[in-house]
């Protein structure tokens, strides 16, 4: 049964740990869901919490052992702006991360695993448009020259070692549960705050940088649909295209302006920009619709609404 399985989440303080933990444990049972970070989380948790370094292969091991993993979701990283400060240590967090844990699957430790990649796998020879799930991959940045790897070394252990290990290519994420931790598209995050605290937001991205964005509940609509998806359906073991909506920086901030009137956004335009120029403006998902019946919910109208509802309760408490 569902509720017997084992789940590690490791990077469950991230923004899309923090509610993929909770989420597992609502459909699971907490009891059956072990996080795991590199600090304790600032707010009491549900479901056990064990604090671990991915990087701690005899720890790690320990954990697994211990609770009887079966499904690991590995969410730690060094996302794309803080990577280009931290190249030695991006490389070595994305990569030997990963391949320890595709080493305990290889070891018949756990069954499963999910592993996210990421739109930084493109780069500036990519089209800009309704980008195909097979194109051009040629990252610029340390964060996407290591989930490139990551997706190769995935299908290597597939093919040789037959190891179950399913991905997808996140685009932007944007949420209102958890703050972002070093991503280029965090803005799309920020901005919600500073619009309720501040109704102005300076923005390091240019006004027209259009990216594929994808609203929180759809991303981990998409994360637990590949993992709970029949074994015969995922037919890319690199890693899936996923796309739901893009906009620019101005597209949501006129949004935003419905709901907030008096908001006004400023552009001080930084390197963050120059690493989002070489990315897609759009994303074609038709793999993944077709292969595991994914499907988005939420367009930006509605992520707009949705977040600034619940912000504005959140901040009224």
């Amino acid at each position: 049964m569902s509720s017997q399985k084992k789940i590690l989440v490791i990077g469950s303080n991230g923004q899309i740990g923090t509610v993929l933990t909770k989420t597992l444990g609502q459909k699971f049972g907490f009891e059956n869901v072990i996080g795991s970070d590199l600090r304790m989380p600032d707010t009491p948790t549900k479901f056990i919490f064990e604090e671990c370094s991915v990087l701690n292969k005899e720890k790690l091991e320990r954990i697994i052992n211990r609770y009887n993993i079966s499904d690991v979701y590995l969410l730690a990283a060094y996302l794309s702006a803080k990577g280009e400060k931290n190249i030695d240590k991006a490389w070595d967090l994305n990569m030997n991360g990963l391949l320890h844990i595709l080493n305990f699957a290889k070891e018949k430790k756990i069954q499963k695993i999910f592993w996210p990649s990421s739109i930084a796998v493109f780069g500036p020879s990519t089209p800009k448009n309704n980008v195909p799930q097979y194109t051009i991959t040629e990252p610029t940045t340390i964060y996407g020259v290591s989930k490139l790897a990551g997706e190769t070394l995935c299908n290597y252990y597939h093919s040789k070692f037959g190891i179950d290990i399913r991905s997808i290519r996140y685009p932007g994420i944007i949420g209102w549960e958890s703050m972002p931790g070093g991503g280029t598209t965090d803005y799309a995050v920020d901005i919600f705050h500073e619009a309720l605290k501040h109704q102005e937001y300076t923005c390091f991205l240019s006004r027209d940088r259009t990216l594929p964005m994808m609203y929180m509940n759809d991303a981990i609509q998409a994360t637990i649909g590949i993992m709970e998806a029949q074994v015969d359906k995922i037919k890319i073991r690199t890693s899936y295209n996923l796309s739901s909506c893009h906009f620019s920086p101005n597209d949501l901030a006129e949004e935003i302006k419905k709901h907030i009137p008096s908001f006004k956004i400023k552009y001080k335009v930084d390197e963050r920009d120059t690493l989002a120029q070489g990315w897609p403006s759009s994303i074609n998902d038709r793999h993944a619709r077709n292969d595991w019946g994914w499907e988005p919910n939420f367009n930006l109208s509605q992520i707009v609404s949705d977040i600034i509802l619940n912000l504005r309760n959140r901040y009224k408490k």
